[in-house]
């Protein structure tokens, strides 16, 4: 991910999201230095995610799929992208967190071997109030 990409993110995200992240959000990780992906599927792109990398740990922070592009595996496939790179990175274990209402989201991080070994109480806005937080942790 770039800069120029961010106009498609961000279009996107709020798309997505009833709480999207900000074009800020994005440059902020860019300028950071965090890894940021684009996924293509036959040249277009479908597909990102942000990854904090600290020592030996990986962070997913967002990975999102476009609507139109949902449904195809891709969401699988960027993941186990992202677990590959983390791994030749040095990292040891991946984490995330996710909304307990989110089950798309639950069910693929389960296929893809992460594990609940937590809950952040009020960690998402939400209608009415603020949701917990699923924290999930995968071996690498």
């Amino acid at each position: 991910m770039s800069e120029a990409d961010l106009e498609w993110v961000t279009a996107n995200e709020a798309e997505l999201h009833p709480y999207p992240w900000t074009r800020g959000n994005f440059a902020d990780s860019l300028g950071a230095g965090y890894s940021a992906w684009i996924q293509s599927d036959g040249g277009h792109p479908c597909g990102y995610a942000v990854v904090l990398s600290v020592l030996d740990e990986a962070h997913l922070l967002n990975i999102s799929v476009a609507r139109g592009a949902q449904g195809r595996g891709l969401g699988g496939a960027l993941l186990d992208f992202l677990c590959a790179r983390a791994r030749a990175s040095g990292a040891t274990q991946f984490f995330l967190e996710v909304r307990p209402s989110n089950q798309p989201a639950l069910a693929l991080y389960r296929r893809t071997g992460f594990e609940p070994i937590g809950r952040r109480k009020g960690y998402y806005p939400a209608p009415g109030g603020r949701e917990d937080a699923i924290v999930m942790r995968l071996p690498l």
